[in-house]
């Protein structure tokens, strides 16, 4: 058993447990047990980050996607019309849309505060973006999310 370096768990093999940090021949002196050092306030610690997973990081509740979706198109549509003049409109649409989404990740999809309002912010600002490519990023997220919802069931 040695303790890591880098985070200061104390792990048995080559590599840090937590952290992934290959632990050198230097710190593998025998060390008794002790619990890791805390995580920093407001940060969670490398186990709770490994143990959210590939769906709860990426993914979208459905719904959302769906309704980005739309406002997207409907913006996009307009946009095209008008030559880019209601530009402000898509700017204040998308900042509605990413208060929505903010608000939906926390309580359908379980999503923490910090990540919920990062989704938000992505899905606002891509909504803002005049065009229909940002539809490639947030429609596989909503599958993703799709998926997790059916496993989590």
């Amino acid at each position: 058993m040695s303790r890591c370096t880098r985070c200061g768990v104390v792990a048995d093999g080559q590599y840090c447990s937590a952290c992934g940090t290959k632990l050198s021949s230097f710190s593998s002196t025998p060390v008794a047990y002790s619990a890791p050092l805390p995580a920093a306030p407001g940060y969670p610690t490398p186990h709770a980050t490994a143990a959210r997973g590939f769906a709860q990081i990426f993914g979208l509740d459905p719904r959302i996607a769906a309704l980005t979706l739309v406002v997207d198109f409907m913006l996009f549509g307009g946009e095209i019309v008008t030559a880019g003049l209601i530009w402000p409109f898509s700017a204040a649409a998308g900042l509605v849309l990413g208060f929505i989404a903010y608000k939906a990740q926390r309580r359908w999809y379980g999503d923490d505060r910090e990540s919920a309002l990062i989704k938000g912010l992505i899905l606002g600002l891509l909504t803002a973006i005049p065009g229909p490519i940002p539809a490639f990023l947030y429609i596989p997220s909503g599958i993703v999310g799709l998926v997790h919802n059916f496993r989590r069931k």
